[in-house]
């Protein structure tokens, strides 16, 4: 039998698919990592075993400040917990206080040709936008596979411009197991039901590296600032001209928070309404949305202790599940002691 989080309660649940999701801690949580990943990681606790890992190795290929990074991730936690991740379950997970994950990752990188980590999407996009090409940054692929498969996770949840990276652990998976033996299953995607969520620029992707974001619990005037300086239609020069919502991110983003999106994308779209109108209601409901969150983080944040209390109940959950994985492959690659028969 597979085992669950909690060994001692394992007997008497009915057994769960196991699902792994990471997020690095590079900056404050923003739309793009609510609405792409957060809400089907809130979603997914009803139904799923689920582990999420603040995935702190990762973010060395950016964060280069060592109390700067050890901020960010307190603030990832909390983040987490106030859009609804609860601790009793799942595991919120800290990569660093779990080495196994590294040693994987370079087990890993003994059985993936260089060619397949080249290839990256991310890999590529990072060094357009100036970020150094570190050999991290080149092997981040690789530490996810491990971050993944390590709890033998059958299911991850991705965006759909995030399939191309799963791919690669895929097939890490299977070049693993064709030459030690079919330990390891292959993930498979979950996707959010959210297309990609473009940035203030309303050209690229909403992400920490681009600049583009609109932190979720910033105050209420800085995310009133970030809306009303985000680019819609560039066609629509003139209040009088009609506009183009399904182009226009101001209008797409409207879709998540009100019912009357499709109202306020007539309204573009015939100029009853300005571009100056719609960021300005939007502004309005992000921050109405997001209200109770931000008391519930002002809570949890005063408390002290809470996030590595957390941390330290996500990795009693994940110990055993580790152990067991790291012995397993130990045991077929050749490293470490013998086992007895």
């Amino acid at each position: 039998m597979r085992q669950t989080l909690d060994a001692h309660d394992a007997p008497s649940r009915p057994l769960r698919e196991r699902v792994f999701s990471g997020i690095q801690p590079s900056g404050a949580s923003h739309l793009g990592n609510y609405l792409g990943a957060q809400v089907n990681y809130v979603a997914m606790q009803e139904e799923f075993e689920t582990i999420y890992g603040i995935v702190d190795y990762h973010a060395l290929t950016t964060v280069h400040d060592g109390a700067e990074l050890r901020r960010l991730t307190h603030e990832m936690v909390l983040d987490l917990l106030a859009v609804g991740l609860d601790p009793q379950r799942c595991a919120l997970i800290r990569q660093s206080d779990l080495p196994e994950h590294a040693e994987l990752a370079w087990i890993f990188n003994t059985v993936v040709p260089v060619s397949w980590v080249e290839r990256t999407p991310t890999y590529k996009e990072k060094r357009q936008q100036g970020v150094e090409n570190s050999m991290g940054l080149l092997d981040y692929p690789v530490l996810q596979a491990a971050d993944i498969v390590i709890y033998k996770a059958t299911r991850v949840p991705v965006g759909k411009d995030q399939a191309a990276h799963l791919e690669l652990s895929r097939e890490i998976v299977r070049a693993f197991n064709r030459r030690y033996g079919p330990i390891f299953p292959e993930p498979e995607p979950v996707f959010t039901e959210v297309p990609v969520v473009l940035g203030t620029d309303g050209a690229t992707k909403m992400s920490k590296s681009a600049g583009n974001t609109i932190p979720i619990f910033a105050e209420p005037d800085e995310i009133r600032r970030l809306v009303m300086n985000m680019v819609t239609d560039r066609q629509r020069i003139r209040r009088s001209d009609p506009g183009r919502p399904e182009i226009c991110n101001v209008c797409q983003l409207h879709r998540f928070f009100g019912s009357d999106y499709l109202q306020i994308q007539d309204g573009e779209r015939t100029a009853r309404t300005g571009c100056v109108d719609t960021k300005q209601l939007l502004a309005e409901r992000i921050i109405e949305f997001f209200r109770p969150m931000r008391a519930e983080r002002a809570r949890l944040a005063a408390d002290p202790a809470v996030v590595e209390e957390t941390l330290a109940a996500g990795r009693a959950k994940v110990r055993p599940i580790l152990e067991a994985t790291t012995a397993e492959v130990r045991q077929l690659v050749g490293i470490g002691p013998r086992r007895a028969p």
